[in-house]
C-alpha cells in the first residue's frame, strides 16, 4: 500500500512536467521560471530515485525515472529559452 500512495503522489506530480514543458517551449522565455527551484526539485527526485533503487527497489523507481526526465527536460528548454532572452533585442520600456 506505502507504494501505491508513493506512486500515485509521484504520478500527481509528474502529470504536470509535461505541461510545463509543453509552456516553456511555445513561450520561447525563461522569464518567471526558477532556475534554483527546477534544480532543487531535480536534486529530490535524483535522491528518491537513488533510495529507490539502493533499499527498496520496485515498481515506483519508473515514476521517479519518468519524472526525472521530464524535469531534466524542463531544465534544457529553460536553458534554451534563457539563450533567446539573451539574443532577443531589448524592447523600449512601456509607459
Amino acid at each position: 500500500m506505502k507504494e501505491i500512495l508513493e506512486a500515485g503522489m509521484l504520478i500527481c506530480f509528474g502529470i504536470s512536467w509535461p505541461v510545463s514543458l509543453r509552456k516553456a517551449w511555445r513561450s520561447r522565455t525563461a522569464q518567471g521560471v526558477s532556475e534554483v527551484f527546477l534544480w532543487l526539485i531535480a536534486i529530490g527526485y535524483a535522491l528518491g530515485l537513488a533510495g529507490k533503487l539502493l533499499f527498496n527497489p520496485n515498481y515506483v523507481v519508473a515514476v521517479y525515472v519518468f519524472n526525472l526526465t521530464m524535469l531534466l527536460l524542463n531544465l534544457a528548454v529553460f536553458y534554451r529559452n534563457k539563450r533567446l532572452d539573451r539574443q532577443a533585442p531589448m524592447s523600449p520600456p512601456e509607459g
